[in-house]
């Protein structure tokens, strides 16, 4: 992914799997949790700037999900391809 696709974060959205996996589409998802259909898709597609706490409680309540079935960190590779250690990974 390009730095300007992910604008400076590591952060992965798996809405796409859930939504499959529950057979629902974004538009009941963002019917159900109370938000539009545009404000999902900018979600699910990863380029949200934040989420907030109430939303994404309805997101996991209504897919009956955790945040981290949701989101994951994906570290940028270092120069030789390996992935980065994450803050308080031990090496």
């Amino acid at each position: 992914m390009a730095d300007d696709e992910h604008e400076g974060h590591h952060i992965e959205v798996h809405l796409d799997r859930l939504l499959s996996e529950r057979g629902m589409t974004v538009t009941e998802l963002a019917h159900r949790v109370g938000v539009t259909n545009v404000n999902l898709s900018v979600l699910k597609n990863g380029r949200a700037k934040a989420v907030r706490f109430t939303t994404l409680t309805r997101i996991c309540e209504v897919l009956r999900c955790q945040p981290g079935d949701l989101l994951s960190y994906r570290p940028e590779p270092t120069s030789d391809g390996t992935p980065q250690a994450a803050p308080g990974d031990r090496t």
